[in-house]
């Protein structure tokens, strides 16, 4: 009997399961920004680097604003590698991002009725490896009131696979383990943590970083997250 859920914010609301690289990779070439696979990803890893290692995200910042400081130190990398004209990099920025936070904003309002649906029946916590800033994000998407709690990673100091991190959303909750139900999209940060501690889960799955590892077989699996209303049914 599922009580309680804990819920995946980015890559589970925001790209209905898809990594974000994918949804970046659309907006470069939209864009008309050109470079290899591999380039890509050597970007996309050297601006999640520099985020965590030396930019402030400011906690009022919304996702537009971190999605141009994002964008500006990939195409930053790309123009360092000579791929990219200095002077395009500032009108890509805002065009790559615009694209990206109106992907997320449609992907959002999809996911509205959904979580309003579930608010009702299940206390929510959001639990997300971000930038501390997640609040504004989600006030500005119009989702926060949702969420019995919102746990940032960059405010509490742990991060997914970390499972410490789903222990501060089981204590918010107060239910036993087995009684709450973990949805995300990466199996090894959600759907694995949520295992160790004996939560109930459900993997998101879609276009992923990379290869995922050998997966339980026992694992159930949904593509969107209307899919959760129907693997719920009626609440008790």
């Amino acid at each position: 009997m599922i009580h309680s859920i804990i819920l995946d914010y980015g890559g589970t609301l925001d790209t209905n399961g898809d990594h974000w690289s994918h949804i970046i990779r659309e907006g470069w070439q939209k864009a008309n920004v050109v470079a290899n696979e591999p380039i890509f990803r050597e970007s996309y890893v050297f601006g999640e680097r520099e985020l965590e290692r030396s930019i402030k995200i400011l906690p009022h910042f919304n996702f537009s604003d971190l999605l141009k400081i994002k964008i500006r130190l990939e195409l930053q990398y790309l123009a360092s590698k000579g791929l990219l004209p200095p002077q395009d990099i500032e009108p890509k920025t805002i065009e790559i991002s615009d694209y990206c936070y109106n992907a997320a904003k449609e992907q959002i309002q999809k996911c509205l009725p959904i979580l309003e649906k579930l608010s009702k029946d299940y206390p929510i916590v959001l639990v997300s490896n971000f930038y501390g800033n997640l609040e504004a994000v989600l006030k500005d998407f119009g989702i926060f009131k949702f969420f019995r709690k919102v746990i940032d990673s960059s405010k509490v100091g742990i991060r997914k696979p970390d499972p410490d991190i789903y222990k501060l959303a089981i204590k918010e909750l107060g239910d036993a383990p087995s009684d709450i139900l973990v949805i995300g999209d990466s199996y090894e940060n959600d759907i694995i943590p949520a295992q160790k501690l004996g939560c109930q889960s459900l993997w998101l799955k879609g276009k992923s970083w990379s290869e995922t590892r050998e997966i339980d077989s026992s694992v159930e699996t949904i593509s969107s997250l209307e899919d959760v209303l129907d693997f719920l049914g009626s609440p008790s």
